[in-house]
């Protein structure tokens, strides 16, 4: 039986792609640039896809059925000319009840801005977010806040006939998607990138069951600098890679070259002073953790968060000390297994 799902492109676009195991094909439309496709693919022997795209834009694909589905895309965006990380999950009927009452821990993975994100989402009774974040690539700049704190009412956003998303137009032309899952994804799709949350842990401590070894499409960007306009330049690099965590919440990601791209002992943001607090985040984000080295000459920082067979994972790093014309290097994926 072909498998639905509902994603989001880190770049900012929203799709719907369906898997058809039969004929071996995946069928997607890109909501956001208007592209769509039917796309051959064959197994590979380690489980992920091959997929023969004709315009090259869909490369590779990793799929734990009627959970996820991992895209490795190089032509999305406005111009449709931008790589970016794909991150599907299960279509299904949704609502604002869908999450109401609920808390969630995020990430937002982009393409410009430092590229990544990190905090908490609560949706009250009522439909009305709060968020707490914390951006890496703003601890450096000056002028710029490390912490944010905002909101917005998803009880704005119009339900799309097909049930499966909601929509909220703005006033440029664009859009905003919210999407998920009732067992605890909750994601946003926006022109500034894709926001991805999952349900948040009863407490702080690393949670042996999501040891184990998980399958990832990762977004690396390194010599990254912004400028004018908010435009970053540097040099991108979707790639797939293995995780492999041990009990003890020690982690290793290495390519598919068995090349090493981190190894850090992760430990809970809750517990780190420097991010939680007065003026910083304003939630302990059980289930987040974090791994940061820093030294006089460079900082780099590791954030995960988990939820039943996925990760959510992202690094930032940057030379010190910072100043006018300094690059900067990001990285950011999801695993499932």
């Amino acid at each position: 039986m072909p498998r639905s799902y509902t994603g989001t492109a880190s770049v900012g676009d929203f799709l719907t792609i369906t898997l058809d195991p039969a004929t071996q094909t995946l069928i997607y439309t890109n909501f956001s640039n208007g592209d769509s496709g039917t796309v051959p693919y064959t197994v590979n022997t380690d489980g992920t896809y091959s997929l023969n795209d004709e315009r090259g834009n869909l490369l590779a694909a990793y799929e734990v059925p009627n959970y996820a589905l991992l895209v490795q895309a190089a032509k999305t965006g406005p111009g449709r000319d931008a790589p970016a990380l794909v991150t599907a999950v299960q279509k299904g009927s949704i609502s604002v009840s869908t999450w109401a009452g609920q808390a969630y821990n995020y990430m937002q993975f982009r393409t410009s801005s430092g590229g990544i994100e990190v905090g908490s989402a609560t949706v009250d009774g009522q439909g009305n977010v709060t968020i707490s974040s914390y951006w890496p690539y703003g601890s450096l700049t000056p002028g710029d806040t490390a912490f944010h704190q905002g909101g917005f009412d998803v009880g704005s956003f119009q339900p799309d006939p097909s049930g499966s998303f909601l929509r909220l137009a703005d006033e440029n032309g664009t859009a905003d998607y919210v999407f998920g899952t009732p067992n605890g994804v909750f994601a946003v799709d926006t022109p500034n990138g894709a926001i991805l949350g999952l349900k948040k842990a009863s407490n702080k401590n690393f949670d042996p069951s999501f040891a184990g070894s998980y399958k990832a499409i990762f977004y690396q960007k390194t010599g990254a600098m912004t400028g004018p306009g908010n435009v970053e330049s540097g040099t991108p690099s979707p790639g797939k890679a293995t995780l492999v965590i041990t009990a003890s919440g020690q982690v290793t990601i290495k390519d598919i070259a068995n090349g090493t791209l981190l190894s850090a002992t992760l430990a809970p943001v809750a517990d780190q002073s420097y991010l939680y607090g007065p003026g910083m985040l304003q939630d302990p984000c059980y289930g987040v953790f974090t791994f940061r080295v820093s030294s006089g000459i460079s900082q780099q920082e590791v954030f995960m968060t988990f939820m039943d067979r996925a990760v959510l994972f992202s690094l930032f790093r940057a030379d010190l000390p910072w100043g006018t014309g300094n690059t900067y290097d990001y990285l950011y994926g999801v695993g499932l297994k």
